[in-house]
């Protein structure tokens, strides 16, 4: 301690330091890993649904007609007969619920507030002129719109035209799984495309539950495309027109990749067989409980 004390006597006189014994260094305690926050949920955009009195000034569209339906359902199938009908126009996949709203300032949402047209309400305003633009280039009278993931917000597409349509199209849900497999089978194992294509079973069972339609079936369809597109033109009050069943002859160019099944199937012109019914064996468990809703099956 002296050898200390004269180090920093002399060290003081000549510099003005003196040497001090570090303190101990507290070993480093790891921090302790903290689990990523969710991200918030996108809160439900408001909106009012027009009362029928204001549908005049609030809708341009007319009693559009959607089909709830499940991915690899054959929806693409029967958009393309429906299509080929002189009166209706049936497009390809529009997604329109992806389309969104946003405020540039609190000013502009204010704005809109004392308009009475909250987020959802100039959605829906932007959802039905997207959709009336495209029939209105058409000539026709009625648009059909079949984007699988509607069926996820049914009531609010209900809500947004109180004077829709609704067609069910149904498949079983072992074809459906085995060729939503087949589609991408690099992306999606058998497993889990049936997984993935039970979610919009379930949802379009959602929708059947809790709107009114008109069913049909795409083992019926390829089986009698002529019976079952005069039932479903006898609950669209419309004529049943032969050049339905030939869609190829009205319109070739109608398949977009990525918006719909464009497969060579389709690209025919003309419905065709569709594949054979998996045998209860082929059913698996996780398919078993929609299978048995949907009357395939026991």
């Amino acid at each position: 301690m002296s050898l200390l004390r004269n180090l920093n006597r002399a060290l003081t006189a000549t510099t003005g330091l003196q040497v001090r014994k570090a303190a101990p260094v507290a070993p480093a305690v790891p921090s302790r890993a903290t689990a990523p926050t969710p991200a918030a949920k996108k809160p439900t955009a408001v909106y009012r649904c027009p009362a029928p009195d204001d549908l005049a000034t609030d809708r341009l569209l007319r009693q559009p007609v959607f089909i709830m339906s499940p991915v690899r359902s054959g929806s693409t199938l029967l958009r393309m007969l429906l299509n080929a009908h002189s009166r209706l126009h049936s497009p390809h996949e529009l997604h329109i619920r992806r389309l969104e709203v946003g405020y540039g300032s609190k000013l502009s949402q204010k704005a809109m507030s004392a308009l009475d047209l909250e987020r959802g309400d100039l959605e829906h305003l932007l959802w039905d002129r997207v959709m009336h633009r495209e029939l209105v280039r058409s000539g026709k009278d009625f648009v059909v719109e079949k984007t699988p993931s509607n069926a996820f917000v049914y009531e609010r597409i209900r809500d947004c035209w109180p004077d829709a349509r609704f067609v069910f199209l149904l498949r079983h849900p072992v074809s459906i799984a085995q060729s939503w497999h087949e589609g991408d089978p690099d992306k999606r194992s058998y497993d889990e495309a049936a997984a993935d294509a039970l979610r919009y079973m379930k949802a379009v069972d959602r929708a059947r539950k809790g709107l009114t339609g008109h069913t049909v079936r795409y083992e019926d369809i390829t089986a009698d495309p002529e019976k079952e597109m005069r039932r479903l033109c006898d609950f669209l009050d419309l004529d049943f027109e032969p050049a339905m069943l030939d869609y190829g002859k009205k319109d070739d160019a109608q398949v977009v990749k990525g918006l719909g099944d464009w497969r060579d199937k389709i690209k025919t012109g003309r419905v065709q067989s569709g594949r054979a019914l998996p045998a209860e064996d082929d059913i698996p468990e996780l398919l078993g409980p929609m299978c048995r809703a949907w009357g395939y099956g026991k």
